[in-house]
């Protein structure tokens, strides 16, 4: 029996303003705590679920997630916050840090994204 059984979680979809990606900046984490891929999508679903937030992908095998945002919605503090509340439900438990921050018209393309 897998440690991982019933531990499925659906992924969130959220539209991409184009537009506000030009503004945005955009911030790579330090993940820990994830075990399968269903972990990466429970932390990504945590970081979309907060407003402000324009694109967010998790890298299971990297520990690494990378967040497009609103910096006038959204603080670095906030995505760290996102990533640890998105495990706490008694079996999961992740923790973030923050790697680097830039404007996120220097990591992304538009059709990078989309």
């Amino acid at each position: 029996m897998s440690e991982h059984k019933n531990c499925h979680v659906n992924p969130v979809e959220k539209a991409l303003e184009e537009n506000a990606l030009v503004q945005a900046e955009a911030t790579f984490l330090g993940v820990s705590g994830m075990g399968c891929p269903n972990c990466a999508t429970r932390v990504r679903n945590g970081l979309l679920n907060l407003d402000g937030v324009l694109y967010a992908d998790v890298y299971l095998q990297n520990g690494v997630a990378t967040v497009a945002y609103d910096p006038q919605q959204v603080t670095t503090a906030d995505l760290v916050t996102a990533v640890t509340a998105s495990g706490n439900d008694g079996r999961h438990e992740y923790r973030a840090h923050i790697l680097q921050t830039m404007p996120a018209r220097d990591v992304f393309t538009f059709t990078e994204v989309i």
